[in-house]
């Protein structure tokens, strides 16, 4: 089986999920090169080294980065680490880049895989599903609030050599695992994503919003319409962690669901992690969200589905006018979804 150790890895995209992945497989003895568009964190990196507080402790891992500028081909095994709506002009560079026997590994949220496939082609593309929770706070500092599995999986379900040897890599990150069923992930991770954004219109930490009673319900209903469109497009939602897209069934949400939010609640309380990394882009960063990859994605698919989907619909709108500064994070966002 071929071993990743032998092999270089370039991650495109150093923030919380490549800057994670990379420090770890770096201390695990890989030859990883982090790029990132930042000049700063990529200064600082290679200089001081990336620090990562959080769960594991504090620690720096001495890595190399290079500036996206400076990156030259032929490329083999990349893993693609940015934001979602940054996929298709990242694979504008690295598509012309990627060697006869390279491929890329999407590590990120949403269908990017759709993407990146139609850049390079399914063959050389592989999925993987991540919900490690994660902060980039600032250049050369990332905070790791959470581990979860990572799930890597091939688009057509096969089990491969590729596919062993990303998860052999990947456990030194996380536990990992090689799934049939990607898709099953990634559909339930955009029904975990619809409740995710739902929370992160209003400034406050996410238990505090599942414990009001609005607060359970949009995100309850932002959940529920997304399962109804994920289940069109996999026949099985995976486990997202411990949050079950399937309690989300219309039958099963006002019960099961509820009950997983109240147990998502809990969770977070006694975290260091309280807000989920799109409030993080929303009230610190003044940053676009991933919002076009997921939401977006869950409303259209709706339309050609023929399933109602007024809630996210809603929350889409929404978060594009908290991104483009001509609405507040306030409680009354959540009465202004209630009412769609």
């Amino acid at each position: 089986m071929t071993d990743l150790r032998n092999t270089p890895i370039t991650i495109v995209g150093a923030g919380a999920i490549g800057g994670t992945v990379g420090a770890f497989l770096t201390d695990a003895g890989y030859d990883v090169t982090l790029v990132d568009i930042v000049p700063e964190h990529v200064r600082l990196m290679n200089e001081r080294g990336l620090r990562i507080t959080g769960i594991r402790g504090d620690r720096i891992f001495p890595v190399k980065a290079l500036h996206s500028s400076e990156l030259t081909g032929p490329l083999g095994v990349t893993f693609l680490c940015v934001k979602g709506h940054f996929t298709a002009p990242a694979m504008e560079q690295l598509a012309p880049l990627l060697g006869a026997d390279g491929y890329i590994l999407s590590l990120q949220n949403g269908l990017n895989e759709e993407i990146i496939a139609a850049a390079v082609g399914p063959e050389r593309t592989v999925g993987a599903f991540i919900h490690f929770g994660a902060d980039y706070l600032e250049p050369g500092l990332i905070q790791l609030g959470s581990e979860e599995t990572i799930q890597i999986g091939e688009l057509d379900g096969r089990v491969t050599e590729r596919a062993e040897a990303l998860r052999d890599a990947l456990s030194h990150v996380m536990p990992a695992s090689i799934t049939t069923n990607i898709w099953g992930y990634l559909w339930g991770k955009l029904t975990y994503g619809a409740m995710a954004f739902a929370a992160s219109c209003v400034d406050a930490p996410v238990p505090e919003i599942i414990d009001s009673p609005l607060g359970m319900r949009i995100c309850r209903t932002a959940a529920e319409e997304a399962y109804l469109v994920a289940k069109t497009q996999a026949d099985t939602l995976e486990m997202i962690g411990s949050f079950n897209p399937n309690a989300f069934s219309p039958e099963r949400a006002a019960t099961d669901g509820e009950a997983e939010l109240r147990s998502l609640a809990d969770a977070m309380r006694h975290s260091i992690k309280q807000h989920m990394g799109i409030w993080r882009d929303l009230a610190v960063k003044k940053r676009k969200t991933e919002v076009d990859m997921q939401t977006a994605v869950v409303v259209a698919k709706g339309q050609e589905q023929g399933i109602p989907t007024p809630v996210n619909a809603a929350v889409l709108r929404i978060i594009h006018e908290i991104e483009d500064g001509t609405r507040g994070m306030g409680w009354d966002n959540l009465e202004e979804i209630a009412r769609s």
